[in-house]
């Protein structure tokens, strides 16, 4: 049988590699994948986004953007028993929904920094209305090369206006259902564990200004996120969960 992971780690996924898995084993069970990542060019960008990530471009500034939608404002419906001496911190089960947000962040990968907005809603307009926050905030010399997920937000024909006119930012695409890829999911991880976790909010503009102050305080004293797995590292492990 053809090592069709060998192949694809080299060069990409091509249809005549496809064809052949096709008419040699119709029913492999990792057919489905492979046809799958040929459509959505897996391999090619998985090499572009590590390869951004180890190997930066020279004068560019790489940030990932993503947007944390239906951010709860919740309210406990008694007051949180703070932690005592060998009894843990208590709060009830059910609480009140006072509203939501969305929250667009742009981590900066090599200082850790984030740009963030909250709005009401997550539409193409947003997102062009935060890439115009970004480009004002960072330096006016540099490239911007920008990782982001596929969501059909980030796609729309305004937005290619946007970067026609904007020619020094670049977009790079995760692959399809990878946005594990994308670093700034990690302070998202951040901002959920070590503040919506363990906070509660009266109000949406409570929740908003809880927010803006924990991102404040995150860029005081930022800490970068580092990518360590090279595309083959991430291709091998793709081959061995397959049984390749």
């Amino acid at each position: 049988m053809v090592d069709v992971f060998n192949v694809q780690a080299d060069r990409g996924i091509t249809s005549e590699h496809l064809t052949y898995l096709e008419n040699l084993w119709p029913q492999a069970p990792c057919l489905g994948i492979l046809q799958h990542q040929y459509r959505s060019g897996l391999y090619r960008k998985v090499r572009d986004i590590t390869g951004i990530y180890l190997n930066p471009p020279d004068a560019a500034l790489v940030l990932c953007i993503d947007e944390k939608t239906q951010i709860q404002a919740l309210d406990r419906t008694q007051p949180l028993l703070p932690m005592r001496p060998f009894v843990p911190e208590r709060q009830t089960h059910d609480y009140k929904r006072n509203g939501t947000t969305n929250l667009f962040a742009a981590l900066d990968v090599a200082s850790g920094k984030v740009i963030t907005n909250t709005t009401k809603a997550h539409r193409a307009i947003e997102f062009i209305a935060f890439l115009d926050q970004v480009k004002k905030e960072v330096p006016k010399e540099l490239e911007v090369h920008i990782i982001l997920d596929n969501y059909a937000t980030h796609k729309t024909d305004a937005v290619r206006a946007w970067l026609i006119k904007n020619p020094r930012f670049h977009f790079h695409f995760t692959p399809t259902y990878s946005s594990w890829m994308n670093l700034v999911e990690r302070w998202f991880s951040e901002l959920t564990t070590k503040m919506l976790h363990t906070s509660t909010h009266k109000s949406k503009k409570q929740l908003v200004a809880s927010i803006n102050t924990w991102a404040e305080r995150w860029n005081q004293d930022p800490t970068p996120f580092r990518w360590v797995k090279t595309a083959d590292e991430i291709f091998a492990s793709m081959a061995k969960y397959l049984g390749n």
